[in-house]
């Protein structure tokens, strides 16, 4: 029973904490189609904060260990590829 309790909190923690990613995503996504160019302040400053955010809410999961800490690095960095791609395709318009 304890263990089954542990696995599903593991798997809810994971899928707060990518619906946080999805949302940071689809933020900059607005941003970047209808207000601001990748290279303002504004926007610059969102990413940071909202990267910041996610990186302290997995940290918290892996201190306590819902998530291994691979799993959450991963998250992390299959975000930041996206926002990568999304600005590079921004660029190119």
């Amino acid at each position: 029973m304890a263990s089954d309790m542990l696995v599903n909190y593991r798997d809810k923690a994971f899928t707060l904490l990518q619906a946080d990613a999805d949302k940071i995503l689809k933020l900059i996504k607005v941003q970047m189609d209808n207000l601001t160019m990748p290279q303002c302040p504004l926007y610059e400053e969102v990413l940071d904060t909202q990267m910041f955010g996610l990186s302290r809410e997995i940290d918290f999961a892996v201190r306590l260990g819902l998530i291994p800490e691979q799993e959450g690095k991963a998250l992390l960095d299959t975000l930041e590829r996206e926002l990568s791609a999304l600005h590079e395709a921004f660029l190119r318009k």
